[in-house]
């Protein structure tokens, strides 16, 4: 069964439900969903220590932290969008996704993997101005400014990616309905349409650019400022120091645009199987959110310190809490020994 609508007196075919093929016959497949599970469970604890890091250490309520919480939240969510539905998908035999549903999906997929890809442009942002202009540094970036940005950031993905996403409304589904991929991506569900997919494709490659390359342009352009400003400095100690502020930053670019890139390179130079499309496309979704948090825990000084401080803190919490309960026992005991002779 098909829904027909009908606007502007166009009628538009819009199947029940989608099929989320997967892997093509790949053995022991359940074993790598099992992984998943595995994966979102780091991730969940990982984003929410160093959101809760973040929250509780009062040194590290800057403008650099309000990029890193929005990308921690941004993995955290866009993990929880693919990995339990798809999951329980593929280990149980679901994969029979309605109409709605797989719309809804592909926005919160591609909303979240874009906020990923501009934050992590923010925080570039971020250290350029610490390091090519140190001096300047706290009147440029403040909590108002990164706030600004971060709510920019969310405006413009919103936007772009409800267009995308809408634009599927407008294709007529008359044949298959298989969609060749783990979740309901933009690419495989309109090339199933049966009408003109030519706006589909433009928005695809604006969403590639304005998403992904761009931000990817941008972020190497300010790396070569970086370059230009460290070159200019003539103490090692003080090069090395710099640069060290900027290794956790670049380990999470590298894990993110890196396997985006090569699934670019290899589908338009080469025929690509679907199952290392696929695979690749997974590991690129849920692999950097899961290790973004590790690597700012261990390669970031000010959280590590942080960290420190904290546990410090609740250890001493800990060891006066039961002399606290004493005192106040005791003291309860003395005023009523008081009050009773009083009342004699």
């Amino acid at each position: 069964m098909t829904y027909v609508v009908y606007l502007n007196n166009a009628s538009f075919i819009y199947p029940p439900t989608f099929y989320i093929n997967g892997f093509y016959n790949v053995p022991n497949a359940k074993y790598y969903y099992i992984f998943l599970c595995f994966v979102y469970a780091v991730t969940i604890l990982g984003n929410s220590f160093i959101m809760g890091t973040i929250y509780l250490a009062r040194a590290l309520h800057t403008a650099k932290y309000i990029a890193v919480i929005n990308l921690a939240m941004s993995d955290l969510c866009g993990s929880t969008a693919l990995i339990p539905r798809y999951v329980d998908m593929f280990l149980f035999n679901k994969q029979y996704i309605s109409y709605g549903e797989c719309l809804s999906s592909m926005f919160f997929m591609f909303f979240f993997m874009s906020m990923q890809s501009f934050t992590l442009l923010a925080l570039a942002f971020d250290r350029v101005i610490a390091i090519c202009f140190p001096l300047r540094y706290h009147a440029i970036v403040t909590k108002t400014t990164m706030m600004m940005i971060v709510a920019v950031m969310w405006v413009i993905s919103v936007c772009i990616i409800a267009l995308l996403v809408s634009l599927i409304t407008r294709l007529t589904f008359c044949g298959s309905i298989t969609v060749d991929s783990y979740y309901c991506d933009h690419g495989p569900v309109y090339r199933l349409s049966c009408n003109d997919q030519f706006p589909n494709r433009v928005m695809g490659y604006v969403y590639a650019a304005v998403m992904i390359f761009i931000p990817l342009l941008l972020i190497a352009f300010s790396y070569g400022c970086i370059a230009f400003a460290l070159f200019k400095i003539s103490h090692g100690g003080e090069r090395m120091k710099a640069m060290k502020t900027c290794t956790s930053h670049l380990i999470l670019v590298a894990m993110f645009y890196l396997p985006i890139l090569t699934v670019y390179f290899l589908a338009s130079t080469t025929y690509l199987h679907p199952n290392t499309r696929i695979i690749n496309s997974i590991l690129t979704q849920t692999v950097p959110p899961m290790l973004n948090p590790i690597i700012y825990t261990l390669k970031t000084e000010e959280v590590l310190q942080s960290i420190k401080v904290l546990y410090k803190r609740i250890k001493v919490d800990s060891m006066e809490q039961p002399v606290k309960s004493i005192v106040k026992k005791k003291a309860v005991q003395v005023d009523l020994v008081a009050l009773s002779k009083t009342q004699a």
